[in-house]
């Protein structure tokens, strides 16, 4: 029987069936059509076809993580595999937490659920690598380096170089790129000629860098990121009892963000694979946006050619955002409603090639009642911009949209700093997302431990908690931080104190959000939850607009969305000189777009400063929009 579905307009989402799952769950209860229960049905054509070859082509929106799971879950049920048997590999640490926690909870009696792998490639290729080297190389393994500029550095000085730091971090990127994409030292000029890449030293010696960096990595007996990507395809292709012993473990594969795969990761996998079809893969063309390191999403557009029998299931219907948001990224991308879609560097009618066949993918639907209409509004000046934004944001607060349900996303890291000021001038709080990890802050170690400490206080046979157990897991929560200087109302201005009392702010609200979802978990309850955010690096949304990259908001969804510096140069970057590199930013465009559930806000700025001349035009991108 196909569960009602929400109409176009009405907002139902599939996180929001707590009824259609209780009513699966009391119609199969722990069998497999409770987990049927709640999908749409392009969801249960997911589901269902648990063997073979799979390719999901999941749109923005569209209940892609949540879709996974209930297809391994049915695997499992329905006795179609082992889960001890199942690898399902993400991008992210946190993707692959959120994946394994959709699989907690549709875990029933004694199905094994649990013993589902869900892992980023990195994770689970670096466990087969340290399990493997004593008996395939001999000796310790290596140990894996954190980041490349020491080495680099150390590098550059035997080769009498003398980059600084940002040219030591453009090297990196450069020597990451090549080693994804399986490019020798001696062969790195040609090869970024040809991609048209853009090195921070001459080619020759970024060339020289690279191979002093591999020189000393393996004299350290050390290997990065790649090289454990590298190494444990390399055991698997020529030791056979590793190969065997993978094989028999690993038999149902599922890859997320399939679009994001580079040359390496495909080695990798078909490693993993050994020949075998029973594998899932889950992405979107539309949002590939990470070409320049390497990533293709060839491999996901040929799916087919490579596996001719595939099952292949579209994803469309969009629960997040509101109609107007969904119709604009059709727009953007040649859906429904686009028009002509003219624009500089585009002729009259051509909508863009996100398939390399030319093929456009299947428009989002949108699912949810309507919302405001998107606005367009253009600036004197990069200034004046700023100010606009803030001052727009302060009005919603007021209106009483949370300040954390806010971003503003930008093309490059160094717009942020023109947002943040003005969010300052404001009196708008606000955070950078893509800076230091919020649990590898000082006062957020510290405010883990001392609930820690007073859960094991509350626990001793004598001991009592620090407060009161009125209020619940918020007010106690919230009693001993105020150990820590967490206070009603936060101190004035900017600095060191601010950052300190959002950081416990956002430990505080979190507990806020918990205590609503899992009233009698209590404490305990709790600091579990922070320890597997932590393990996840999972961090709590603060009480403050969200200023980021449109590469760091991959993934991530507000309420309400500003997408300013929308101007020729900027967006698309003036290093996209080519056809493709110009599609790639309007993909980049795509994704801050459906960022936003309810409210998206375009701007631009015709000058760069109060008085310049106004030489800029909007982006070729606002064309028909």
């Amino acid at each position: 029987m196909e569960p009602a579905q929400p109409a176009a307009g009405t907002p139902a989402a599939p996180a929001a069936g707590a009824a259609a799952r209780a009513a699966g769950a009391m119609a199969g209860g722990d069998g497999p059509d409770a987990v049927l229960a709640a999908l749409d049905p392009e969801q249960r054509q997911v589901a269902l076809a648990t063997r073979g070859p799979v390719c999901v082509l999941a749109g923005a929106g569209t209940g892609k993580t949540r879709v996974v799971a209930h297809r391994i879950a049915y695997a499992v049920r329905t006795g179609t595999v082992n889960p001890g048997h199942v690898l399902a590999v993400t991008f992210t640490t946190r993707a692959a937490g959120e994946l394994r926690g959709r699989l907690r909870q549709l875990a029933g009696t004694g199905d094994g659920l649990e013993r589902v792998q869900a892992r980023t490639f990195h994770s689970a290729a670096l466990r087969q690598l340290v399990h493997f080297w004593p008996q395939a190389v001999g000796g310790r393994p290596p140990a894996v380096l954190d980041s490349k500029i020491g080495l680099l550095s150390e590098a550059a000085r035997g080769l009498k170089l003398k980059p600084g730091l940002p040219e030591l971090r453009d090297a990196a990127a450069e020597i990451e790129w090549s080693k994804v994409t399986q490019i020798q030292p001696d062969d790195y000029p040609a090869a970024a000629a040809k991609a048209g890449r853009t090195p921070p030293l001459s080619a020759e010696a970024v060339a020289r860098l690279y191979a002093a960096y591999e020189q000393l990595r393996r004299a350290r007996h050390l290997v990065d990121f790649e090289s454990v990507l590298e190494l444990t395809a390399a055991i698997l292709a020529e030791h056979r009892p590793a190969a065997a012993e993978v094989t028999d473990r690993y038999r149902y594969f599922l890859v997320d963000e399939f679009q994001d795969v580079n040359p390496l990761q495909k080695l990798l996998l078909d490693a993993w694979t050994a020949g075998r079809d029973d594998l899932c893969v889950v992405g979107d063309p539309r949002q590939t946006i990470y070409s320049f390191t390497g990533a293709t999403p060839a491999y996901l557009t040929g799916f087919t050619a490579e596996h001719p029998h595939a099952t292949v299931v579209r994803l469309v219907r969009n629960y997040r955002s509101t109609p107007q948001v969904v119709t604009l990224a059709n727009r953007l991308t040649g859906g429904p409603g686009a028009g002509s879609g003219r624009g500089p560097g585009r002729p009259p009618g051509r909508r863009p090639a996100i398939f390399p066949n030319g093929e456009v993918p299947g428009a989002l639907v949108a699912q949810r009642a309507a919302g405001p209409a998107p606005e367009f509004t253009g600036y004197q000046d990069e200034q004046s911009e700023a100010a606009g934004v803030a001052a727009r944001a302060a009005g919603l607060i007021r209106g009483g949209t949370a300040a954390r349900e806010i971003a503003v996303l930008v093309r490059t890291n160094a717009m942020t700093q023109r947002f943040e000021a003005a969010c300052a001038d404001a009196g708008v709080p606000c955070q950078l997302r893509g800076t230091e990890r919020f649990f590898d802050r000082a006062e957020v170690r510290q405010a883990t431990g001392l609930l820690r400490a007073a859960l094991k206080s509350a626990q001793a046979p004598a001991g009592a908690g620090g407060a009161d157990g009125g209020g619940g897991v918020p007010a106690e929560v919230r009693h001993i931080l105020a150990g820590l200087g967490l206070t009603p109302q936060p101190p004035a201005g900017r600095g060191a104190a601010r950052d300190r009392w959002e950081s416990l702010s956002a430990i505080a609200q979190l507990a806020e959000d918990f205590g609503a979802a899992e009233p009698a978990a209590g404490l305990p309850g709790f600091v579990a939850e922070l320890a597997r955010r932590a393990a996840i690096e999972h961090a709590p949304a603060t009480d403050g607009v969200t200023l980021a990259s449109l590469h760091a908001a991959k993934g991530l969804e507000w309420d309400v969305v500003f997408l300013p510096g929308l101007t020729d140069g900027t967006l698309p970057i003036v290093h996209a000189q080519t056809g493709e590199a110009v599609e790639e930013e309007r993909r980049l465009l795509y994704v801050g777009i459906t960022r936003a559930r309810e409210r998206v806000l375009l701007s631009w700025a015709l000058a760069r400063s109060p008085g310049a001349r106004r030489t800029r035009q909007p982006s070729r991108f606002l064309a028909g929009l």
